[in-house]
Parts: structure tokens; sequence; C-alpha cells
């Protein structure tokens, strides 16, 4: 399998998790209120943890709903 046939696959796969990290961070910087820990260590879990598992684990356990 070469890098041509796998590109189709990882475009919007590459789109979709930049999309993700970039509506998580717009939410951590534009609100206060958090489930579970502040604005700094959900920063840090977000950008370190950036593929997928930071941004998805914020949604789960910080994002406050309101």
């Amino acid at each position: 399998m070469s890098f041509r046939e796998i590109l189709p696959f990882l475009i919007p796969l590459a789109v979709a998790e930049f999309a993700l990290l970039g509506y998580v961070l717009w939410h951590i910087l534009t609100h206060t209120n958090y489930k579970r820990g502040n604005r700094t260590l959900w920063l840090i879990v977000v950008i370190v943890g950036m593929q997928f598992i930071g941004p998805v684990l914020y949604i789960l356990a910080g994002k406050e709903d309101a």
C-alpha cells in the first residue's frame, strides 16, 4: 500500500482533526466555567493531546453544558 493510495483518507481526517482542535480551543478561550479543572489545564491537555484525544477528552470531561 503506497502513500498515494491512503492520501484520500488522510486529507479528510486531517481536516476534521484541525476543525475539532480549532473549535475546542475557541471554546476554552471564550468560556470561563468548566466541569473539571481550569482554563490552563485544559489548554495544556488539548494542545499536548492534539490528535483527537485532547479535544475529545475536553468535550467529554471539561466542557460545561450551558
